[in-house]
C-alpha cells in the first residue's frame, strides 16, 4: 500500500470527482487521472483508479436501477467489446496523447453545436437510438476509454441528442461502464497492472469512493432536467478542452 501522505493529498480530490461524476455529472472523472499522476505514473494511477470504479459503479447502478435505456446499453456494449479488445492490442502503437486530442477537438465542436441548436427558433426533435452509430459510437467509447481512459465523452456524443430522461440518461451510462469496466479487467491483468500494492491502496480509498458517488447521487436529484442537460453541455466542452489540451501539449 502507498503510504506517502502528498500520493492521499492527490488522490482523495481525485476520487471525490470520479465519485461526482459516477453520480450524475458527467466529465469530472476525467480531471482525476491527471490529479493523480502528478504523484504516481499514470499506468499505476490508471490502476489503481479501475478497482475504485468498480465500487463505485455498484453504488450508480443501484442508485439508477432500471432507469437505464436497454436498448443504448445492448448496442453500446456491443460495439465497446470491439473497441476495449483493439485497444487493448494496439496499446503500444496508439498514442494516447492522440487520442485525447481528437476526442477532445469533437466533443468541444458536438457539445456547442448541441448548444446553439437547443438554443435556436426550432429546437432539433430528439434522435432515435439507431444501431450504425449505436455500435460505432459503442466501439469509440471502448477504445478510448482502454487507452486514454476517455469514454465519457464519446457516450455522451451519441445519447445526449437522444434527449432522454435525465435519470434514464444517467442510468444508462452507469450500467455501460459498469460494464466496460468489468471487461477491462482482464487486460489489465494481462498488462500486470493489478500489483497488491495498487490494490491496497485503492481498498483503503474505497470509503472516499462511496461516499462521493452517493453525494453525486444526491447532489444530481435537486437539478432539473433541463438545467442538468445544459450543465453537461458545458462540462462536455471544459472536458474537450482538457483532453485537447493535455494531448495537445504531449505531441507537441
Amino acid at each position: 500500500m502507498i503510504t506517502n501522505p502528498l500520493f492521499y493529498a492527490a488522490a482523495i480530490p481525485a476520487v471525490t470527482l470520479l465519485g461526482l461524476a459516477k453520480g450524475g455529472f458527467s466529465g469530472l472523472g476525467l480531471l482525476s487521472l491527471p490529479l493523480m499522476a502528478l504523484v504516481v505514473s499514470p499506468v499505476q494511477a490508471a490502476a489503481i483508479t479501475l478497482p475504485i470504479l468498480i465500487v463505485q459503479d455498484v453504488v450508480s447502478v443501484w442508485a439508477y436501477w432500471r432507469t437505464w435505456d436497454k436498448r443504448n446499453v445492448v448496442l453500446l456494449v456491443s460495439g465497446a467489446v470491439a473497441g476495449i479488445l483493439m485497444g487493448y492490442l494496439l496499446a503500444a502503437q496508439v498514442p494516447d496523447a492522440a487520442i485525447k486530442l481528437a476526442v477532445g477537438v469533437i466533443s468541444i465542436g458536438f457539445a456547442i453545436r448541441r448548444m446553439l441548436l437547443e438554443r435556436g427558433a426550432t429546437p432539433p426533435k430528439a434522435a432515435p437510438a439507431d444501431t450504425p452509430r449505436g455500435l460505432f459510437w459503442g466501439w469509440v467509447t471502448g477504445f478510448t476509454s482502454m487507452i486514454a481512459h476517455a469514454g465519457g465523452p464519446p457516450f455522451q456524443i451519441y445519447v445526449m441528442p437522444q434527449k432522454l430522461p435525465r435519470d434514464v440518461f444517467i442510468g444508462t451510462g452507469a450500467l455501460l461502464f459498469a460494464i466496460i469496466n468489468w471487461i477491462k479487467v482482464p487486460p489489465y491483468m494481462a498488462l500486470g497492472q493489478f500489483t497488491s500494492e495498487n490494490l491496497a491502496t485503492a481498498a483503503v480509498l474505497f470509503p472516499v469512493a462511496i461516499a462521493s458517488t452517493w453525494a453525486g447521487v444526491l447532489l444530481v436529484r435537486r437539478v432539473s432536467g433541463q438545467s442538468f442537460y445544459t450543465a453537461v453541455y458545458m462540462l462536455l466542452v471544459l472536458v474537450g478542452a482538457k483532453l485537447a489540451y493535455d494531448g495537445a501539449s504531449a505531441l507537441l
